[in-house]
């Protein structure tokens, strides 16, 4: 099945003037950071470290039917503070990342949905959590970040 393995960053999507534009990796590090104080170095620093760990998310299709977010370990975590956390239950790890999100996929009338978690009403009703998982243009799209199938 074409659309199990490993899913990397791609772009993300900003507000721009005419909509949403999407944003590579190098172009979202760069881009203008309205939140902030970007005369606040400190705050500009987190920011950026923040982005790099957006940038380096990969999403995992597993064959089981599992969908994983998986985040890269933090900068600076030892390997003991990692242990410790992983034995408390703090986190869960999976190939080496840490695993941010457990969801599910499944395949209807030949196409990929999964549960986005994400729960809601429309006009009074309970919103379906499941979505179309892979775009007309082959991204994986949770939310305003486009992933692209990883060449396994």
């Amino acid at each position: 099945m074409k659309y199990l393995g490993t899913w990397l960053f791609h772009s993300i999507g900003t507000l721009g003037d005419d909509g949403i534009e999407y944003l590579s990796a190098e172009e979202y590090l760069k881009a203008p950071m309205p939140y902030i104080d970007e005369t606040d170095a400190d705050a500009v620093a987190d920011e950026i470290k923040e982005r790099k760990m957006m940038i380096a998310t990969q999403i995992e299709f597993c064959e089981n039917g599992d969908l994983y977010m998986l985040m890269p370990i933090p900068e600076g975590a030892t390997k003991e503070e990692i242990d410790e956390a992983v034995s408390k239950g703090m986190i869960k790890l999976y190939n080496g990342r840490l695993l941010q999100s457990e969801l599910k996929w499944e395949e209807r009338d030949g196409e990929i949905w999964y549960d986005t978690g994400i729960e809601g009403e429309i006009m009074g009703e309970a919103a379906d959590t499941w979505a179309k998982a892979i775009s007309d243009e082959g991204f994986f799209e949770f939310m305003n970040i486009r992933f692209a199938k990883a060449d396994d």
